[in-house]
């Protein structure tokens, strides 16, 4: 008996104390109510609005236009449009309403998600039990495994897009890819570090963007190696729609790394269509071919560049710029 007393006794101190946060949480929004009413309109405001600003007469609106019914002052002419800001010319089904920001690939969620915002004008109670749905709710926003993966490697390749300078759109066609080699369960046993960059890689070269794999892995969290078992994986699985890399599509930042003219690319295109159709790049590194192509081409048009500007533009040695150059000018 004296345990259903205490029992009952602990159930009604806890409605008491939920009745009186309630009580509390009401008084602060009406209080809330009351301060912002007042902060928005005040009699000085109202009076300002209604006074014309040259002779201090009152105003009247008329049509679109405010106008001083003294002097005939035209105070505003412009009629504010709450209304949304574009239309649309489709069905009559169509809402032309924005809501929120537009969708993007490079979120786990495809920006959907909703956030519980921060506000000062929150006190007491009501803004400790917002801080702990805050928390909540973010806990719940990641509930799965796949969804965290799927949040650091989306992370990842953001940092790395935003690190090399890459386009919007390589970002998303990365983010796509590490989608697909997800849904092919590619993930277990590799690493994340080595997936996202091989995306990145990957959505460069699908978008004739000229990145090299060193390039990629210096500013990634994984190593050659991860990359290169990721890169194996996607491409065995997923049949990747990438091609033997060509010379030719390092040739414009090299130029531009080197401060070449408009003549001495063009010739150097030209000279890298050659060695691709003579054979001289075969088994080499594209960008050391790109490099060669360069300095020949600058040899030829009494440019000023050397073998070691070359060579360092591409990050190869000068042997390898070398040996190409000399191909090149064999008759």
């Amino acid at each position: 008996m004296s345990q259903a007393r205490s029992t009952r006794a602990r159930s009604h101190r806890t409605e008491t104390t939920d009745r009186a946060d309630e009580a509390t949480d009401r008084a602060d929004e009406a209080t809330d109510r009351a301060s912002g009413a007042a902060e928005e309109t005040t009699p000085d405001e109202a009076t300002a609005v209604d006074e014309c600003p040259e002779c201090g007469g009152r105003t009247r609106v008329d049509s679109a236009e405010r106008v001083c019914a003294d002097c005939g002052l035209v105070v505003e002419a412009d009629r504010i449009d709450h209304g949304p800001e574009w239309r649309s010319f489709d069905d009559d089904d169509a809402n032309p309403k924005r809501t929120g920001a537009p969708l993007t690939r490079s979120r786990h969620d495809r920006g959907l998600s909703t956030e519980i915002g921060r506000s000062t004008r929150v006190k007491g109670r009501k803004r400790r039990r917002l801080a702990r749905m805050r928390t909540q709710h973010n806990r719940a926003q990641i509930s799965t495994k796949r969804d965290r993966n799927k949040v650091y490697a989306y992370t990842e390749i953001r940092r790395l897009t935003g690190v090399l300078e890459l386009p919007d759109s390589v970002r998303d066609t990365a983010c796509t890819l590490f989608d697909s080699a997800q849904d092919e369960s590619l993930l277990r046993g590799r690493s994340l570090e080595g997936f996202a960059a091989a995306c990145v890689y990957v959505a460069c070269r699908t978008a004739d963007v000229a990145r090299t794999v060193g390039e990629v892995c210096a500013e990634a969290k994984a190593t050659e190696d991860e990359h290169r078992a990721a890169f194996d994986a996607m491409n065995r699985e997923l049949g990747l729609p990438i091609g033997p890399t060509g010379p030719a599509e390092y040739l414009p930042r090299f130029a531009s790394d080197l401060g070449c003219s408009a003549d001495v690319e063009r010739r150097a295109g030209e000279l890298a269509g050659r060695a691709v159709e003579e054979g001289i790049a075969n088994g080499r590194n594209p960008v050391g071919v790109a490099a060669a192509c360069l300095y020949t081409a600058s040899r030829e048009l009494d440019a000023d560049c050397t073998q070691q500007e070359a060579a360092d533009a591409a990050d190869v040695t000068p042997v390898t710029v070398r040996r190409t150059y000399v191909d090149l000018t064999e008759e």
